[in-house]
């Protein structure tokens, strides 16, 4: 009869008991025995990916006549209502669950008042998505200046920096005027102090307490956010974010803004970018237990559509291979611009 070690040894491929006496030398623990196949493999797969995973973000143009190809994102474009109408019923069959609408207005100023206009541009893409798509989807509206503001920045200026402060009152305007138009959530992505705070305040004055609010929480000053920002018209004129964005450097800190997100009431949390950040995704799940998101940005899927329209990735895998990591690492939902090939993909099996 084995020793417990000589069990334990046996079991981790080490030499069994009986060695000599006709006993195999091979390990009895073959790792390889559940990778043969693939439905062996789907038995013991750890992490999952399908549609519902995924989340789509979306342009939306004022003003225009046909919908824009983005070279900067091949196959994302700047939708007109129409095109961003047909594209969500898209997303819906294809089981995505919800979408992330980004504005991109006919009229800029300094305070970014059309972000908080009735008949704004996501204010419009709100209700009419609604009416064709009904509740196919979650409707989620990206709450923030920068496509809006006349300088780029994310908030309201105080001679060259953001006045944290009044930017918060703007917030709690344009969250309401998203909840007025039925945004099912709204996600501030600035990075002031305090604005899931004063939005969910916001939002419960004005009797909107179903509406949910989904935190950009750590959000790095990042150059991967560069195609996004020739995407949404919102490179800032002067300076740039690090002042109120995040420093790559740090993770404790991305943790101690989660925590100060969720006592103001955040709904969900995420983490921005993705794949140089699932360090930092993993800790806040773990540390946290909440839903948790992640958005893998505009600079990460360019740098896949690049490589593949050079022959030096097989694009298909490597969008399933990434998405599976961010996966992995903690996220229940990821947003992403593969969305809807990923879903269609997918449900391909």
């Amino acid at each position: 009869m084995r020793t417990r070690g000589e069990v334990r040894s046996a079991a981790l491929g080490g030499p069994a008991a009986g060695e000599g006496a006709g006993v195999s030398s091979f390990p009895r623990r073959r790792m390889r025995r559940l990778r043969r196949t693939d439905r062996l493999r789907e038995m013991v797969r750890e992490t999952t990916l399908a549609p519902s995973h995924l989340a789509a973000p979306l342009f939306v143009k004022e003003g225009l006549a046909r919908p824009v190809p983005l070279d900067v994102l091949p196959g994302q474009h700047q939708h007109t209502l129409g095109s961003l109408v047909d594209e969500c019923s898209r997303l819906a069959e294809l089981g995505v669950p919800a979408v992330m609408f980004f504005g991109i207005p006919a009229r800029k100023d300094q305070a970014g008042s059309a972000a908080w206009d009735p008949e704004g541009i996501v204010q419009q893409a709100l209700r009419v998505v609604r009416a064709e798509v009904g509740d196919r989807l979650a409707l989620i509206a990206d709450l923030c200046l920068c496509e809006y503001t006349a300088h780029g920045h994310c908030g309201v200026l105080r001679g060259e920096a953001v006045d944290n402060d009044a930017t918060l009152e703007a917030y709690r305007r344009i969250a309401v005027s998203y909840a007025q138009a039925g945004a099912d959530l709204v996600a501030p992505s600035g990075m002031m102090d305090g604005q899931v705070a004063a939005i969910r305040e916001a939002l419960d004055e004005g009797g909107f307490h179903d509406v949910a609010i989904l935190a950009y929480a750590a959000k790095y000053a990042s150059a991967f956010f560069e195609p996004f920002r020739h995407a949404a018209e919102s490179a800032p004129r002067f300076g740039d974010r690090r002042g109120y964005q995040m420093d790559p450097g740090n993770t404790d800190e991305a943790l101690r803004e989660v925590q100060l997100d969720i006592a103001e009431g955040a709904d969900i949390v995420m983490v921005k970018p993705a794949l140089p950040y699932l360090d930092v995704l993993a800790r806040v799940k773990a540390t946290f237990g909440v839903p948790t998101a992640a958005y893998h940005v505009s600079g990460e899927y360019a740098m896949l559509r690049a490589a593949a329209a050079r022959g030096w990735l097989d694009e298909e895998r490597a969008m399933l291979e990434v998405l599976l990591a961010i996966r992995r690492a903690g996220a229940d939902l990821v947003f992403t611009y593969f969305a809807g090939e990923a879903a269609a993909r997918l449900r391909r099996g």
